[in-house]
């Protein structure tokens, strides 16, 4: 077109102008599909057996509220201290993050937290209910009788510990080494208790007749006595074997005799390992011998490299078959076995090679196969009334006339240190149910607390806390948008070189710093959880969606749940914000009518 044809023409622009809002077109009103917020279980947390709120946990970490982070821990489990040196970290197993690159180091900022904690002298929340009027008996003190007396505490009971020793702590004092777990951070951990009211007496065994006549002081007893009978070996001369369990409560508590030069382990478990490690700190050279393949032993498999990085020899498929004694020094023979297939737990089955047998000799045996309960009595009966739960076990209608209940090794199957802590819960659970709503109610009150489809409980839903609120659906990596994750890595807190480690019983792994601790936990996805991203909000084409928290007075690290809320005059439900959210916190559906 020509510029004199252009300026010929003659164009009028007309330039609309609103007088009026947009907002009184409600285009909510168009929708047939609805967003809304609904949270959802992470595989963590259902992993956990004591049930804790880890994306919760790792979110507030991420973002400086390290007491926030503390007492939500607290909620679910007394004893972070100790599970966040000592536990086997199943949660580890089902962190999502797995499948991304490496999972969370969620035990290490457990630990991280604990030491917190003590260093930063977070108050302690000693807050209970109305006292309830009764009292119960508490047998043991290890982590179930702990854990136990602890919630019961907290839910208005007067609990009395009784411990047949001279110290709290069961097994974790007298059978976990300090450079797993220092006494001192248990001594704290113990206190804590304490400080609930809860009142231990020590050189106190209990006997049936103490249960029998438990009645005219108490209105109920638990049980958590642990295992302390080591299982036998089965073999000609084991007699001639030290107990594993006796030598690791000598070496930690400073009655240990002379060392010796050599000595054979037999097992293939935690304190098997745990065994070898402590005779190596004694100055004893330790050969583990166990009957099948390295790869098939029980303990930890971090545990299993670590022994062998300081010295421990492990020999493979060879199972005791007669020990005996050639002047000062003792022989082990052994059957040589091989692999067959793989058993039902996961493991290779092994079967002896015959004619095939090697002698093995050392200056001391010590068996470490396992333990069982001191007394028939300390296990549940064989009786059709006893309520079998996922975690401890209760017979309301005892012969002594109130409710007996059983938590620890005893009914577990997993025999760990945070089972342990969940089968305390269970029973404190179960109880107050029992006192409060009767028996009838006590099945359905734990299926209503269990987290996600697993068995751990969670005592904040039984409160009625802000978990209630949130779907048993157990959120999987495909649930979530890792579109909005990048790689990092996984870190725990430095190890102390093997051959520096191994001259004394001091911790060999130090704890997270602050910044390492926080950088660890913003690798958490808070699958399932809103950690206020915010990609609803910027991605809602109608800007339907908004903060609620600040409009309400709320403070992000005392509020849990979701803060954003569906304005619903507005949206309409395109479910944009659904398919942005990164951690499966929403869902859409139908509009009801």
């Amino acid at each position: 077109m020509t510029n004199e044809r252009f300026d010929a023409m003659h164009i009028s622009l007309l330039i609309p102008k609103s007088s009026s809002y947009t907002t009184k077109n409600k285009t909510g009103s168009w929708s047939f599909m609805r967003p809304r917020y609904q949270e959802k279980t992470a595989p963590c947390s259902a992993r956990c057996p004591c049930g804790q709120d880890i994306p919760r946990i790792e979110m507030l970490v991420s973002r400086g509220g390290l007491e926030a982070a503390w007492r939500t821990i607290l909620a679910e489990n007394p004893l972070p201290g100790t599970c966040g040196r000592v536990c086997f970290h199943p949660c580890e197993e089902a962190c999502n993050r797995g499948e991304f690159d490496a999972p969370v180091s969620i035990n290490a900022l457990e630990r991280f937290l604990d030491d917190a904690a003590r260093d930063q002298s977070f108050s302690e929340d000693n807050s209970k209910a109305p006292p309830k009027g009764k009292r119960v008996a508490i047998v043991g003190s290890g982590p179930a009788s702990l854990s136990a007396a602890y919630f019961l505490a907290r839910l208005g009971y007067e609990c009395e510990i009784f411990e047949a020793g001279e110290a709290p702590g069961g097994v974790l004092r007298g059978g976990i080494p300090s450079y797993r777990l220092p006494n001192a951070t248990l001594d704290r951990e113990i206190r804590r208790i304490e400080g609930l009211g809860v009142t231990i007496h020590y050189s106190a065994p209990v006997s049936p007749e103490f249960i029998a006549s438990a009645r005219s002081c108490f209105d109920a007893v638990f049980l958590g006595c642990g295992h302390g009978k080591p299982t036998a070996l089965g073999i000609p001369g084991e007699e001639l074997a030290l107990d594993g369990l006796e030598f690791l409560n000598k070496s930690k508590n400073g009655s240990l005799s002379a060392s010796i030069g050599s000595a054979l382990v037999i097992g293939g478990g935690n304190s098997a390992i745990d065994v070898a490690r402590s005779l190596l700190r004694s100055g004893t050279s330790a050969t583990i011998v166990y009957r099948r393949r390295r790869d098939d032993m029980p303990a930890f498999s971090h545990e299993i490299a670590r022994a062998v990085e300081e010295g421990v020899k492990i020999v493979e498929l060879s199972a005791p078959a007669a020990i005996t004694r050639k002047g000062k020094i003792l022989e082990l023979t052994v059957r040589k076995m091989r692999p067959t297939e793989i058993g039902a737990d996961g493991r290779m089955r092994v079967v002896p090679i015959e004619g095939q047998t090697e002698i093995l000799a050392a200056d001391a045996i010590y068996s470490a196969v396992g333990a069982s309960a001191a007394e028939a009595w300390m296990l549940p009966p064989q009786n059709p009334e006893v309520l079998h739960l996922s975690h401890s076990a209760a017979l309301w209608n005892c012969p002594a006339g109130i409710p007996l209940l059983y938590g620890g090794d005893p009914v577990n199957e997993e025999e760990s240190v945070a089972d342990a802590i969940a089968s305390g819960k269970q029973a404190a659970i179960a109880l107050d149910v029992f006192f409060t709503k009767g028996q009838a109610s006590v099945e359905a009150e734990i299926i209503r607390c269990k987290v996600g489809d697993g068995t751990s409980l969670s005592m904040e839903i039984y409160l009625g806390g802000a978990r209630q609120s949130r779907a048993n659906k157990v959120v999987r990596f495909e649930d979530l948008n890792d579109d909005y994750f990048v790689l990092s890595e996984r870190q725990r807190g430095a190890s102390v070189p093997a051959e520096v480690s191994v001259r004394s019983f001091a911790e060999i792994e130090s704890c997270l710093d602050e910044a390492g601790a926080a950088k660890q936990a913003e690798r958490c996805f808070n699958c399932g959880i809103c950690n206020d991203c915010d990609n609803c909000r910027t991605y809602c084409p109608e800007v339907a969606v908004f903060a609620a928290r600040a409009a309400r007075g709320g403070n992000w690290t005392e509020d849990a749940g979701v803060d954003r809320e569906v304005n619903v005059d507005y949206c309409k439900g395109c479910g944009v914000c659904v398919t942005e959210c990164p951690r499966c916190a929403m869902v859409i559906e139908e509009q009801q009518s």
